[in-house]
């Protein structure tokens, strides 16, 4: 048969492009596209070897299952195969899969299971005599990772079994979803912030560097969750429903989706995925669409599986949550630590519920990776309350006079000297004293997971600076009623409730006020080891480089930046002041 040469040469650009995108993926856990944008490069090169199977090569991507191992990890052989699910994005494509399972099963099935497709990591669990043994990742579906250490962490993961009678007596396997809820994945990210580092892009990728980090404490610290969907026991399913499995895991003690449902028709099925695809924004964790599988196991095994995917049950993916909007300007903001942060003026637009018309971009070489340039068209991505992202530039819609984008030599505050370190890709004002530094430092300190002063926001900061009124965290403690009152929206009431908070702070943990202090590197973790560690913030601001670097969980880096913050002239006055002003160090 004859072979176009364009067809050749696209085949070859496909794989090398999905391997590239694998590869961002499941091993970096950095995406570039999304999900929806992945699955048609896969579907494409799919049609084509199937058009041209003369060109299908065993290491084509369309011929295993899913993520690579890391180097240097425990593989572990998983005893049945944890293949991946097939998945469609649109009605008529599901109706056609009930049609081919209708057409290869030949009998009315017991209606269908469906449950909420959490955005996280499939796990296998293993049970020998009820006791957890082994915790194994996906990895390719016939080898996956021992992250046994970091699943204990997880406090719905049951050590033991329940009595659960016969069952418990041979080896069970549980499989189900890892994932990090909206709230601990705000909490990660901002302790990632408050220490310089690359915030995560998503709930999935946050779990999937929780899971793979190698200090378990660590990973309890970020409060991973997880869901069942499945078990085996002996490498088999014994039960004769799909609804049985998740009733007896239930029994057997382990945390099932509760929105799961029996559907007795494929419109009761429709109906299910178009009602969460609507609610989803509800929940306290990430989905990404619907699994939906043939209730009767005898019709699923009579089904059986391809080389990939199980026949007997399909994901139904929900749209991206996306959105496309012009790049009005791209300004810089100052935190304080000094980190310049360009973020993105976009036109507003409507996503996930809120009106979108901000976007960070991190630092400059995300602008660069992105290729980004003021007026540019850009398509953005939200999921649940996670901080919208810039995907990617739509560069057939630039016009031609959008500019480059480029980061300033002087803080767009102070005017004073920037600098970027080699180890770096943050460029920070090199001024202690810079007003933007300052009103961040405060807002910090002030903060929910610092010293907890209600009332005390962006723009009463900004009065008390404007006005002179305080210049470091410590001047807070120095405010009087008459100071207060006369600012906007600042009576006798809101003046006296506010002083009364600050009151209060004084008794703050020693853990909240090193947090609150604003140490670039430490965060909420690391504050409560260094509180446990020296009872007091006199003996922590004298302790040597080395002392610090041999404390679990600090290291070198942390050290020399807790070092560098007490040796600071200003830094000891502040120490003073909150000392004088009786706050509990």
């Amino acid at each position: 048969m004859f072979l176009k040469t364009e067809f050749v040469a696209e085949i070859e650009k496909l794989r090398k492009t999905v391997r590239y995108h694998e590869h961002r993926y499941h091993v970096l856990a950095d995406p570039e596209i999304t999900d929806q944008e992945y699955d048609e490069l896969l579907n494409r090169l799919k049609q084509l070897e199937m058009d041209y199977p003369e060109l299908l090569t065993p290491d084509s991507p369309t011929q295993r299952v899913g993520e690579k191992i890391r180097d240097g990890s425990i593989s572990v052989e998983h005893r049945v195969p944890m293949l991946s699910l097939d998945n469609v994005y649109s009605i008529n494509k599901f109706l056609d899969w009930e049609k081919r399972v209708h057409g290869l099963s030949g009998v009315h099935h017991d209606g269908f299971i469906c449950e909420l497709k959490i955005d996280g990591l499939s796990v296998g669990l293993r049970y020998e005599g009820g006791t957890l043994v082994t915790g194994v990742s996906r990895g390719d579906g016939m080898r996956g990772e021992d992250v046994t250490a970091n699943v204990r962490t997880i406090c719905s993961v049951p050590l033991y079994l329940l009595d659960t009678g016969r069952w418990r007596q041979g080896k069970v396997e549980v499989r189900g979803e890892v994932f990090l809820p909206l709230t601990s994945f705000q909490e990660v990210n901002q302790e990632r912030e408050t220490k310089g580092e690359t915030v995560f892009a998503n709930p999935r990728n946050a779990a999937a560097g929780t899971l793979r980090i190698l200090d378990p404490r660590v990973v309890a610290g970020r409060k991973l969750d997880f869901f069942v969907y499945q078990a085996l026991v002996d490498g088999r399913v014994p039960w004769s429903k799909q609804s049985e499995i998740l009733e007896w895991l239930t029994e057997a003690g382990f945390k099932v989706n509760p929105c799961w449902r029996w559907c007795r028709s494929m419109s009761e099925v429709i109906d299910y995925c178009q009602e969460w695809e609507e609610k989803r924004d509800q929940l306290a964790y990430e989905i990404d669409g619907v699994v939906v599988k043939i209730n009767s196991i005898q019709v699923q095994e009579d089904l059986g599986e391809t080389s990939k995917f199980p026949r007997w049950a399909m994901a139904y993916k929900f749209r991206s949550r996306q959105a496309t909007t012009l790049v009005k300007d791209i300004q810089v903001q100052v935190g304080r630590t000094g980190a310049l942060t360009p973020v993105a003026i976009l036109g507003p637009v409507e996503l996930g519920g809120s009106t979108i018309s901000r976007s960070s971009l991190h630092n400059d070489d995300e602008v660069q990776r992105l290729g980004l340039k003021i007026g540019d068209t850009v398509l953005i991505e939200k999921g649940g309350d996670v901080i919208p992202k810039v995907v990617k530039v739509i560069d057939h819609l630039r016009p031609d006079w959008a500019r480059d984008f480029k980061m300033p030599q002087e803080c767009p505050v102070c005017g004073a000297e920037v600098y970027r370190s080699k180890d770096e890709t943050i460029v920070r004002c090199v001024k202690l004293a810079c007003p933007a530094r300052i009103k961040e430092s405060i807002l910090h300190f002030s903060s929910r997971k610092a010293l907890k002063i209600d009332g005390l926001g962006s723009a009463l900061v900004c009065q008390l600076l404007d006005k002179g009124l305080v210049g470091d965290p410590a001047d807070l403690y120095a405010l009087q009623v008459h100071d207060l009152i006369g600012l906007d929206r600042m009576g006798l009431k809101s003046a006296t409730n506010l002083l009364a908070q600050i009151e209060a702070s004084k008794k703050s943990t020693l853990s909240r006020i090193i947090f609150g202090l604003g140490i670039r590197h430490v965060g909420e973790r690391t504050a409560m080891v260094l509180a446990q560690q020296f009872r007091s913030l006199e003996s922590l601001s004298r302790a040597s480089s080395e002392h610090l670097s041999l404390i679990f969980e600090v290291g070198p880096v942390v050290a020399e930046s807790i070092r560098q913050f007490f040796k600071q002239p200003s830094n000891q006055q502040i120490l003073s002041k909150l000392r004088q002003s009786g706050v509990n160090l």
